[in-house]
């Protein structure tokens, strides 16, 4: 007997699809979603392709030039600094939070992510360290033990990875978590904020250097 896979779970399929699609740069700003021709992609009706569009304009990743013409969107220099500016004030905040709460078995799991991130980074798989690197900034996020900061950040945290995915300084990014790792391991709050606030400032530099080109940028 067939089984019919439930209205939800092809949505999100989709959904998940699409959305890796433009963070993984195979969808590129401008390029314009078709129900029909997604449909026909993903072999199923146009309804849930209809919904998965509809939750990548609430994510930030698509916008409708008219009311049918839907395309992924453009990122704008101010897209890129107001994420920024609320990544710096929470991720900050959740650093010294980690360094306080920290337990063994979390900084086993940063180590793991630390060291499968030098794997990808001596490879250049690029896919790799930006999965990686989001996993290590979601667990300190957890290891705050502030689960506000985590909803908070749930709705931006696609268009961050598809904001820093263009980034390519890969060694610098490991050694920059390496420096927080041991600044959260050593239980030391005031010196983990320090480190991950020159990170997330270094990273915001990088993004918009490789997003506008020529662009000034704060030092």
């Amino acid at each position: 007997m067939t089984t019919v896979e439930p209205l939800g779970a092809v949505r999100e399929r989709v959904l998940g699809t699409l959305r890796q699609d433009i963070i993984g740069g195979r969808l590129r700003p401008g390029d314009r979603l078709v129900e029909r021709e997604l449909a026909d992609r993903f072999g199923v009706s146009r309804v849930p392709v209809r919904e998965a569009i509809r939750a990548l304009l609430a994510e930030g990743f698509v916008t409708f030039e008219t009311p049918r013409r839907a395309v992924v969107r453009t990122l704008t220099r101010t897209d890129v600094t107001e994420l920024f500016e609320l990544r710096e004030a929470l991720e900050v905040y959740a650093a010294g939070l980690a360094a306080e709460r920290a337990t063994r078995d979390d900084l086993a799991h940063l180590e793991e992510l630390l060291d499968l991130a030098a794997r990808a980074t001596r490879g250049d798989d690029a896919e790799t360290i930006t999965d990686v690197n989001t996993r290590f900034h979601d667990r300190l996020l957890a290891m705050a033990g502030n689960s506000l900061l985590s909803t908070v950040m749930q709705p931006v945290d696609g268009r961050l990875r598809w904001m820093t995915r263009r980034n390519e300084e890969w060694p610098q990014q490991l050694a920059e978590h390496r420096e927080l790792y041991d600044a959260v391991a050593a239980g030391d709050p005031e010196r983990a904020r320090a480190v991950a606030l020159a990170h997330v400032r270094t990273n915001y530099r990088s993004t918009v250097s490789h997003l506008f080109p020529g662009d000034s940028c704060p030092p």
